[in-house]
């Protein structure tokens, strides 16, 4: 988080200098690229892009601090994500060319299951097993830090619907940790 230097920053990026937006984009391009892994893998880079691309159209119009802002660009993600959900409603699911459905391998190796537990991405992963409200609020919660109401502006509900969602999530992440744990014959 930028504190201080974040007015500053804010100011020169929206006049045009190039170095506050770079700014602007490392501070928060990490926590936009976990939320948007987390709700739509396959597509988050994309989205992250076309999020930044909006973010540059719109920022000479923003006004705000910097959780304002905060809260500005993952609304603009979000929003990127819904859209990208709706075109894919759609297609018609993708199979690379010259294979068959029943030739796709399973994408649960065991090995490559118990390599990715161990990692940021197998975390993503977990909360991506959640219902998508839940894993939505956690993401936003968690791992990208935003309040309960900031959460509750970015994704448009009160912020006691945040904190129950928030809890649910976090309680049902809890017992799938606890039954992966059982079912490797771990105990806590």
């Amino acid at each position: 988080m930028l504190g201080d230097r974040f007015s500053g920053c804010l100011r020169s990026a929206q006049a045009g200098d190039a170095e506050a937006f770079a700014l602007l984009f490392r501070d928060l391009g990490p926590a936009v690229i976990r939320y948007l892994r987390a709700l739509a893998p396959t597509a988050a880079e994309d989205l992250a892009s076309e999020t930044w691309f909006d973010v540059a159209r719109g920022l000479p119009q923003f006004s705000g601090d910097e959780s304002g802002f905060r809260g500005w660009v993952l609304t603009i993600a979000r929003h990127r994500r819904a859209d990208w959900l709706r075109s894919m409603a759609r297609r018609p699911p993708e199979t690379p060319a010259g294979m068959s459905l029943s030739e796709l391998r399973d994408d649960q190796d065991t090995l490559a299951a118990a390599e990715e537990r161990l990692s940021t991405e197998a975390a993503l992963g977990l909360i991506a097993t959640l219902p998508p409200a839940q894993a939505e609020v956690v993401i936003l919660r968690a791992v990208v830090g935003l309040s309960v109401a900031e959460v509750a502006s970015v994704v448009g509900r009160q912020p006691g619907a945040i904190r129950v969602l928030a809890h649910r999530g976090l309680r049902r992440l809890d017992q799938l940790l606890t039954d992966q744990r059982t079912d490797r014959g771990v105990t806590r």
